[in-house]
């Protein structure tokens, strides 16, 4: 049997525990949770720890979040960078942003501590966390701390499959000089891991394209605190593309900090990044919100609009880094997996992905067009009575276009004209082009010269993803000729 998936959101916890991350030339940085009572000694054995070579994740209070097989710990920002020295106050300090937890200690009177304890663990956030007992008091204790660590580490590093090994759909364990032949280009490129980040606005349909990515293959993270992206990401034992979804609802949300780690991940030669952005027409987001009794988080008893407002201005520097707008206003959800798919899918290529779309001119163009075309000088067959509740997809206006004599040289030099321009997009390294091609309506002229340019481009064995925008809108309903 294949490998079961995985959850989309993490599970996530609050601790009243005090967080330290221990280096280790071995195993790596393994974070050990310190639990007690006010007055227990956890910040006083963290102060220790620090001084011999461990850093602080937080004090006191801890935010947990289950990603993959791993339990991370992370600060609240309030009171990151700061410890707890009683007699001194809050001392400020350098911190660690977040770590993977390995042991959970429980700080006691030595009186309580069995002397040869079994083995035990909890459940954090949904992970089973080794966890002891210990007397913070004694010299030793940092000593014992790091050696239970150390095994508590080792422990879970043997139970997972190796870092160049992944899931086959036996359920057995495959090397990467196995899967050398299979691994999919678009999962690795240039040996570079593909990370995509995905941000946009509430109801824009940012949720739907982190699942969709998930269904592809991709290990998908929804609302991971902005604190843990590169701890998550730089984390050794990755073996799936990865995705991870961003909004104004993660915690610590700052535009500033996003755009600064997605400009290092970017120059980070191990990934290979890409930030989408999906935005929609505010009147459209308005409906769904109204349709859906949703509240917009940003919107606090105001109108759904005032919240747009507000949140477009805030995101508006990520629109403009994003390597891909998607905009959905008009997309139905298999529209927007196939456009997702079509640049983000796995399985092999036949090279860069050619998407085709028609559009209506009276709707505004499609923000995500690379190259337009206009055929609304051809012979319009909405003005036949015959035609006009039929569209382009139809044979009899598909013959009334192609009538037209301005079609075939058109068509012809249209052609030509991709011809030489598809190989020097992709020598250029360009994975995906939008053709769009606009009528008035959007029902008629542009979806047959759509459909026959899709057609084509499949002739010549490219891959293609054809929508047609605007083709339902009811031509009763739109002023003009189509």
């Amino acid at each position: 049997m294949g490998r079961q998936p995985e959850e989309t959101a993490p599970r996530e916890a609050q601790i009243h525990a005090t967080a330290v991350m221990l280096p280790d030339p071995r195993l790596g940085e393994w974070a050990v949770l310190l639990r007690g009572p006010s007055g227990s000694g956890k910040s006083d054995l963290a102060l220790r720890l620090i001084d011999r070579g461990a850093s602080l994740v937080s004090d006191d209070q801890t935010l947990l979040r289950a990603i993959g097989p791993r339990l991370w710990a992370a600060p609240p920002a309030a009171i990151a960078g700061q410890l707890e020295v009683r007699g001194l106050g809050i001392a400020e300090i350098p911190y660690q942003a977040g770590a993977a937890v390995a042991l959970l200690v429980d700080l006691v009177p030595a009186a309580e501590i069995e002397r040869l304890p079994a083995a035990t663990s909890e459940k954090l956030a949904g992970i089973a966390i080794q966890r002891i007992a210990l007397d913070p008091a004694q010299l030793s204790a940092p000593e014992k701390l790091r050696l239970a660590l150390r095994q508590a580490a080792s422990h879970i590093m043997r139970a997972e499959p190796p870092a160049d090994a992944v899931e086959g759909e036996t359920g057995t364990i495959m090397t990467d000089d196995s899967l050398a032949e299979e691994r999919s280009p678009a999962e690795r490129r240039d040996g570079r891991t593909r990370l995509v980040l995905v941000t946009g606005m509430s109801g824009a349909g940012r949720s739907t394209a982190l699942r969709v990515l998930e269904d592809e293959g991709y290990e998908a993270i929804d609302n991971l605190p902005l604190s843990l992206l590169n701890a998550v990401v730089n984390e050794v034992g990755l073996r799936r593309p990865v995705a991870v979804g961003v909004d104004i609802r993660t915690r610590d949300f700052a535009v500033g900090p996003i755009l600064e780690q997605i400009d290092g991940l970017a120059a980070n030669p191990r990934f290979a990044v890409t930030l989408v952005f999906v935005d929609c027409d505010d009147e459209v987001l308005g409906r769904r919100f109204t349709e859906t009794r949703r509240r917009h988080p940003l919107a606090q008893g105001r109108p759904v609009a005032d919240g747009l407002a507000v949140e477009r201005r805030l995101v508006a520097p990520l629109r403009e880094r994003a390597d891909l707008v998607i905009d959905s206003s008009h997309l139905a959800p298999a529209e927007l997996r196939q456009q997702l798919l079509g640049r983000f899918g796995l399985e092999s290529p036949l090279g860069m992905s050619v998407f085709v779309t028609s559009f209506s001119f009276r709707q505004g163009l499609p923000r995500e067009a690379d190259l337009v075309f206009d055929v609304r000088f051809l012979a319009n067959p909405h003005y036949d009575p015959v035609l006009k509740p039929l569209s382009g997809q139809d044979a009899a206006v598909a013959d009334y276009v192609v009538r037209d004599a301005g079609f075939a040289p058109f068509f012809d030099h249209l052609t030509a004209m991709l011809e030489g321009l598809l190989p020097r997009y992709e020598q250029e390294g360009k994975s995906y082009l939008t053709i769009a091609v606009g009528c008035t309506g959007g029902r008629h002229r542009s979806v047959f010269v759509a459909e026959r340019l899709a057609s084509w481009l499949g002739e010549r064995r490219r891959r293609v993803h054809l929508t047609h925008r605007d083709i339902t809108r009811d031509p009763a309903r739109a002023a003009g000729g189509r």
